[in-house]
């Protein structure tokens, strides 16, 4: 806590703001990569697709369904009840998303839109593609702070500092990989930078609104850590984990993805 001390004495939302300003500002670093390159070695953006997957994943249980579960037993409700009931809410909450927000996954032709049909350009599209990922990565966020706020067992700032710190550097890829193929488009430096960091404007929306949830509805929290962890299991599995393994490169994703959870895992360990 010590380590944290300068957070202790801020309001948990506006630490939930600070935080998710910070993730988007790695989104704006990876997107920064426009002006170094003007492509990127797949091998490496699967690597680095594969990692954003495993700090996903581990996030998933280190910071939001372990802490579900114990919060539940506490409130004496079954510990699987809020957990699993939160994380399938999660995941169809995405799903619908999915299928009603217009965007386009990394390297498919803009034929291949999923969501609503619409005659928005292709620049947009795979913002919102990014912009999906980045919804429930800020609400993990946002009710993390929030439950270390409410006194939330099993929750401590150091776990929800590990989280962000998780989750921006998973960021990090996601901005390079919506940047550096508009640049490869035709679209100036400045301009593809400008679509890369704007893909995680969302983070700090959905920072404030999950801390907000968490302060003012502490019975629901137990679902709510759930819902967020379900709603990145399903970004994982959906769009993650299948754009990196796309190109052929499964050992290098695969193993990019092993890192990123254990590394996730030793942040939330160490500083939690």
């Amino acid at each position: 806590m010590n380590a944290f001390g300068f957070l202790a004495g801020i309001h948990p939302v506006l630490q939930a703001l600070l935080a998710t300003l910070f993730t988007w500002a790695v989104t704006a670093i990876g997107a920064g990569m426009v002006f170094f390159f003007k492509s990127l070695n797949r091998k490496l953006l699967d690597a680095m697709l594969g990692f954003a997957g495993g700090v996903m994943i581990a996030a998933s249980f280190w910071s939001l369904l372990a802490p579900s579960i114990e919060l539940a037993e506490e409130v004496s409700l079954p510990g699987w009840l809020p957990a699993v009931v939160g994380f399938l809410a999660g995941g169809v909450f995405l799903r619908l998303v999915d299928r009603i927000l217009p965007h386009l996954h990394l390297g498919e032709p803009v034929e291949k839109a999923e969501g609503l049909k619409t005659t928005w350009k292709k620049s947009v599209l795979l913002i919102l593609a990014i912009t999906l990922h980045n919804i429930p990565e800020g609400l993990a966020v946002g009710v993390a702070f929030g439950a270390v706020a409410a006194g939330i067992p099993g929750t401590s700032l150091g776990a929800a500092v590990a989280l962000a710190i998780g989750i921006g550097l998973q960021n990090f890829p996601e901005g390079a990989a919506v940047s550096v193929p508009l640049r490869r488009e035709g679209y100036s430096r400045r301009k593809s930078f400008f679509f890369g960091q704007l893909s995680g404007v969302v983070e700090p929306i959905a920072g404030v609104i999950g801390a907000a949830v968490a302060l003012s509805m502490r019975s629901l929290l137990p679902f709510a850590l759930a819902f967020a962890a379900g709603a990145m299991i399903f970004v994982v599995v959906e769009e993650v984990i299948p754009e990196s393994q796309g190109s052929g490169n499964t050992h290098i994703a695969t193993l990019g993805a092993m890192l990123g959870f254990a590394l996730m895992m030793f942040l939330d360990v160490s500083l939690g």
